[in-house]
């Protein structure tokens, strides 16, 4: 793995950092600074010519200056003569506008594939997009990794009986992925049909269960201003639930989210270090890394491997994380 380097961007330099200590390398030598005007400035401080290049850059808030940064790094390498660029961004902003809902709107989730593909980026690397679709907006390969396997093992470290939990979906759009939830969890599967009436979110019926007396886990991809999956936690109290684990891939946490998850009827709530997270936050927030994950597609994908057979071996080495 002589020929294999991986670089952090400043949005989050600590999960570049166990990324590179999974896989026993040392981090890429790289300056990133702002001129006085902001422009970002970049400067690669090692010889990259000939090299399989991985950058580690999530499109996190503050999104502008991330994916801003993230491009300008691809341009560095690529005017540098790396032999491959690969884009690792665990969270892909810009990726709810997918499609053309209404009138006059952009779908800025394929303007950004596209600015990626332009800058020189080889392979897009990311995790749990918020629609698996957008894969088909880039004309480069693209691995898309899910954090299910290592939310799962948290939950089941909980130590619940298969037979008192039930997975809940929040709306009718994550059904997907609770049916997976509840079929490696061996759980029951329960719906939220939720209800939008202009900006206004509606909790309006809660579809198969039961719910009652059961250990009740709320899965979603993001978490933003957590009045959706913090309302689904609401309407499955009322119907019984003892109690109430939520679990989410991204923590964007903006606008009244911390607020929101504060006073929520909820154990706890388990999210993932695609996203840096302040320190103490939240009391009952749990930090899950998917550095082993991200750091054996990194593995793979240098050697030529399957990057899918990664998840049917998954258990094998998530044990401990």
């Amino acid at each position: 793995m002589n020929d294999l380097k991986i670089f952090s961007g400043r949005a989050n330099p600590t999960l570049t950092k166990q990324i590179c200590s999974y896989l026993g390398i040392s981090q890429g030598a790289i300056t990133i600074g702002n001129f006085p005007d902001g422009e970002t400035q970049v400067k690669i401080d090692e010889d990259v010519r000939g090299q399989d290049i991985f950058i580690v850059q999530p499109t996190c808030p503050p999104v502008n200056n991330n994916l801003m940064e993230l491009l300008i790094l691809i341009e560095s390498f690529k005017r540098a003569s790396a032999y491959r660029i690969t884009a690792v961004i665990p969270y892909f902003g810009y990726a709810r506008q997918d499609r053309k809902d209404e009138g006059r709107v952009p779908i800025t989730a394929k303007l950004v594939a596209n600015l990626l593909t332009r800058a020189g980026a080889d392979r897009i690397l990311s995790m749990d997009l918020h629609a698996a679709q957008i894969q088909g907006f880039f004309d480069i390969p693209v691995d898309h990794l899910t954090a299910g396997p290592v939310l799962d093992n948290f939950i089941r470290r909980l130590g619940f009986p298969n037979e008192q939990l039930v997975v809940v979906s929040p709306d009718e759009g994550s059904i997907k992925r609770a049916a997976t939830h509840a079929k490696t969890l061996g759980a029951g599967l329960a719906i939220i049909d939720k209800r939008r009436t202009g900006n206004h979110v509606e909790q309006a019926a809660l579809i198969g269960g039961p719910i009652e007396g059961k250990v009740a886990v709320i899965f979603d991809d993001m978490i933003s201003t957590a009045s959706s999956i913090c309302g689904a936690a609401y309407l499955v109290k009322k119907n019984g639930a003892i109690q109430i684990f939520l679990g989410a891939t991204h923590g964007v946490f903006c606008g009244n989210a911390i607020t929101n998850i504060r006073n929520a009827p909820i154990e706890s709530l388990a999210i993932t270090d695609t996203i840096p997270q302040p320190e103490d936050s939240l009391k009952n927030l749990k930090v899950l890394s998917v550095a082993p994950i991200l750091g054996e597609a990194i593995r793979r994908i240098h050697r030529h491997e399957s990057v899918s057979r990664l998840f049917s071996d998954m258990q094998l080495w998530t044990e401990g994380y």
